[in-house]
């Protein structure tokens, strides 16, 4: 009587999960809705997949961005040294005029004082700076001009997703490829063997693994202005069930996973 008191105790017991009859009692043979499958050698060989992924030719054959090219959105920095005491753009007592934040516009133009309206997007810096004194050294004697490049609304990517800090990056000359830009942005948040990078140009779209991206580098395109970089994790997953101590939605957490 002992024994059989226990006995059925124990089945009032919880368990783990539920048992082979029950979840056999489930599938579609046998009335229910679910396709129960032995995992066998040759289960194992036909799902063993993982998708590839690659830029196409379109991204790796994209050239890299001119770090030193002036566009459309840039903002400029001026100086000019005259050489008179009294000068156009110069104060009294002072021969260096500094004239900083200056945006080219939509059409590719800035304003200059006694220069004019003088075209910058595809100039260089220093070509910029040829056609800058050039002008006025018809207004003032062997006047010398500087021009800097301040980072700006031209070359710019969005970098968003599980990256160290999300937002809008110049391209220049240190971050004119992909993995450059990842890093600029404080590199990935996510371990590296789930992370998935997906750059969107226009309508075309790519999408590479991080190991991929690292450790080939084809996958390592050149950045255009107005990319978007978006950082995301591998969402594949599968559920376990049964008695394994724990029902739950399991993460792949890598490329490849075994039993």
């Amino acid at each position: 009587m002992m024994a059989s008191m226990c006995l059925l105790s124990a089945c009032a017991l919880p368990r783990s999960g539920p048992t082979k009859n029950e979840i056999f009692g489930g599938a579609v043979e046998r009335g229910g809705n679910a396709q129960v499958i032995y995992v066998n050698d040759h289960v194992t060989r036909a799902s063993s997949f993982v998708p590839s992924f690659g830029f196409s030719s379109t991204f790796r054959n994209a050239g890299q961005v001119g770090a030193d090219e002036i566009r459309a959105g840039d903002r400029l920095a001026l100086s000019i040294w005259e050489n008179v005491d009294d000068g156009l753009l110069t104060s009294i007592g002072s021969s260096q005029a500094q004239i900083s934040e200056i945006q080219v516009d939509s059409d590719g133009f800035i304003f200059v004082p006694y220069a004019g309206r003088v075209r910058a997007a595809g100039n260089s810096p220093e070509q910029l700076r040829g056609v800058i004194t050039e002008r006025l050294s018809v207004q003032t004697p062997d006047p010398q001009v500087s021009v800097a490049r301040v980072a700006g609304d031209g070359a710019t990517v969005s970098v968003m997703g599980r990256v160290g800090g999300q937002g809008v990056y110049p391209i220049e000359r240190p971050t004119r490829s992909l993995s450059s830009m990842l890093a600029r942005a404080g590199g990935v948040a996510i371990p590296p063997e789930v992370a998935v990078v997906t750059v969107k140009r226009g309508n075309e779209t790519g999408r590479v693994w991080l190991a991929d991206l690292y450790s080939s580098p084809n996958n390592d395109i050149a950045l255009r202005p107005g990319d978007l970089i978006v950082v995301e994790e591998d969402q594949r997953n599968f559920t376990a069930l049964g008695a394994l101590g724990g029902q739950t939605r399991v993460p792949l957490g890598n490329e490849m996973i075994n039993a």
